[in-house]
């Protein structure tokens, strides 16, 4: 997919590489989907078939294709880098600092990733394969739990089906000893009202990655969402505080303010029981800010600088979260993001 900017591409690849690049570049989702269906539509067919659709018209009237999709498919099958793609791939993007393009060199995973699951965008495998694409070591898909039901979250059946599906993937791709990506089990699950995690000890237990986040009740006050985070950090299956203040600063939802709570205690609770604190990576959310940064420098915690991707092109905001850690002098060793995935995992396990 994306980074082969030399040679022959193919129709398919072609589309998703486009859908990749607008993703990254925030562009409309109507638009990325665009192409993501048109690659869809043709997953199946042989360039020899396309051809034939091609000369015959067919291609034009199939569901899904629409006028700037069958250019881009033309030039490919013509053999050409498509006139669209080149100009995506050209076009300049903000440079990162020295400091924040080290940390990033040194990142060699993402732990908070959706798929369409629950509300992410697209496929397992696609999320899997732009992970690939970008030099990830490994990938944790953490899509949310039950309680979330506007994110479709999964409850016990559904998640006990997707880690199924996990091993088929696996054993169907390239392992991390053929270069290819580490698939890791995860979750996103909800830090209840109570302070409870939202998922049973058992399922829990058989995950890799459990990151722990408050998703409602947002503007609780101060006494109370200390309470409720507390809880969800004591609980011995949480790894990663995911987005601390759930605060939004851009983007089509609006902002929202970040919520009240006892960042020194909750902070101090982190780092007594191993848990990273989330650096969310997403524009929006650019979460924690840097002053909470810093509070959790002081206290001792571990970092976790993750995307929060719904979607395969979101995985390089894995960037901006290395320019916030940097620009705020996370040292390397305290991102446990950067670590490799052996020492990861007994990290993760630790308390299971």
């Amino acid at each position: 997919m994306v980074g082969a900017h030399h040679g022959v591409v193919r129709p398919v690849e072609a589309l998703q590489e486009i859908a990749f690049w607008l993703e990254r570049d925030l562009a409309p989702t109507f638009k990325v989907q665009a192409f993501r269906t048109a690659a869809a539509a043709l997953a199946d067919l042989d360039d020899d078939t396309l051809e034939a659709r091609r000369r015959s018209g067919a291609l034009a009237r199939t569901k899904g294709i629409g006028a700037r999709s069958l250019e881009v498919i033309g030039q490919a099958l013509d053999g050409a880098v498509p006139d669209y793609l080149e100009a995506l791939r050209r076009e300049e993007r903000a440079p990162m600092s020295s400091a924040g393009a080290a940390l990033l060199a040194g990142l060699r995973g993402d732990l908070h990733a959706h798929s369409e699951w629950s509300d992410g965008g697209t496929s397992i495998e696609l999320m899997v394969d732009a992970a690939a694409t970008l030099g990830r070591e490994y990938l944790a898909i953490t899509d949310h739990s039950p309680t979330l039901t506007i994110a479709h979250g999964l409850d016990a059946d559904r998640l006990g089906s997707q880690l199924d599906l996990l091993d088929a993937i696996r054993s169907s791709r390239p392992g991390p000893r053929e270069g290819g990506v580490r698939l890791l089990s995860g979750i996103e699950v909800d830090i209840l009202e109570d302070g409870t995690l939202d998922q049973t000890p058992e399922l829990l237990g058989r995950l890799d990655v459990v990151v722990a986040s408050v998703h409602s009740k947002l503007r609780a006050d101060r006494a109370t969402m200390t309470e409720r985070m507390l809880g969800g950090i004591r609980d011995p299956h949480t790894d990663i505080l995911g987005h601390c203040t759930g605060r939004l600063v851009q983007g089509s939802r609006g902002e929202r303010p970040q919520s009240a709570f006892d960042a020194e205690r909750v902070f101090a609770e982190c780092a007594s029981r191993g848990v990273a604190v989330e650096i969310n990576a997403r524009p929006e959310r650019q979460d924690p800010p840097d002053d909470l940064i810093a509070s959790a420098l002081d206290a001792g915690c571990l970092f976790s600088i993750d995307t929060d991707a719904h979607a395969p092109g979101q995985l390089d905001f894995l960037r901006l979260g290395a320019e916030r850690a940097a620009a705020n002098g996370v040292p390397a060793d305290r991102i446990v993001t950067t670590w490799p995935a052996e020492r990861l995992l007994e990290w993760t396990h630790r308390g299971r």
